[in-house]
């Protein structure tokens, strides 16, 4: 089975390859505001550059997020469109699953968080075992300085503790942004499994608005 893995829920724009499992090949690009521009080329170039086209894809892994709207949007709305034109099935994985797994962390507790803007992080704690990784909490979006003093004491990894390194302590910057070839990873490990895995935005953003209510509360 080869599977195209797409991500657009962090500042990269990330797209992998894998066959029965094994990751083929991955690329990426840095840019928070450029994800629309780089992200059909990118799949042009790996499928080209893997001797494939797409009538080749037995599927497509597409990041659920969280992250924010624009940017995961495109990530989503690309999966979803190539997998109804192809007839092929697609598959969503909340993000931060992806990262937590790209850690490679011993046992133990593990932190995610990722870039929310407007000062906040996507987060979620994840316990690790031997060979498996289950999340325990989130994901959710905070300001980092809200959450509990326990859980930012916990070992880190994503863009989260790049931006507030006094807040989050124990970061890991070598696992910054999802790797796609991770995530077809994911995916093929859970379709295994027989796990149902909707593609189902994560956008978590709390609304601009405000009830007369909260305002007056303010």
């Amino acid at each position: 089975m080869v599977i195209l893995g797409i991500d657009t829920s962090t500042s990269a724009i990330g797209v992998g390859l894998g066959r029965d499992g094994e990751t083929l090949a991955s690329a990426q690009r840095i840019d928070a505001r450029g994800h629309s521009e780089h992200l059909a080329p990118l799949i042009v170039e790996l499928l080209r550059d893997n001797g494939l086209v797409p009538r080749d894809l037995d599927a497509i892994a597409v990041g659920n997020g969280p992250g924010p709207f624009t940017g995961l949007r495109v990530g989503l709305v690309t999966a979803v469109t190539m997998g109804h034109t192809l007839g092929i099935p697609v598959h969503g994985v909340c993000s931060l699953d992806v990262l937590a797994v790209q850690a490679g962390r011993p046992e133990g507790e593990l932190l995610v968080a990722t870039d929310a803007r407007r000062k906040e992080v996507y987060w979620a704690r994840y316990a690790v075992g031997a060979g498996s990784v289950a999340r325990l909490v989130g994901p959710a979006v905070d300001r980092p300085a809200d959450l509990p003093e326990e859980v930012r004491a916990l070992p880190t990894v994503g863009r989260g503790p790049v931006l507030f390194p006094d807040l989050f302590r124990d970061g890991d910057q070598a696992v910054l942004d999802v790797d796609a070839g991770v995530l077809v990873e994911v995916v093929a490990r859970r379709l295994a499994a027989g796990e149902a895995m909707p593609v189902e935005a994560l956008y978590l953003r709390r609304p601009d608005a405000l009830t007369t209510a909260e305002r007056a509360a303010r």
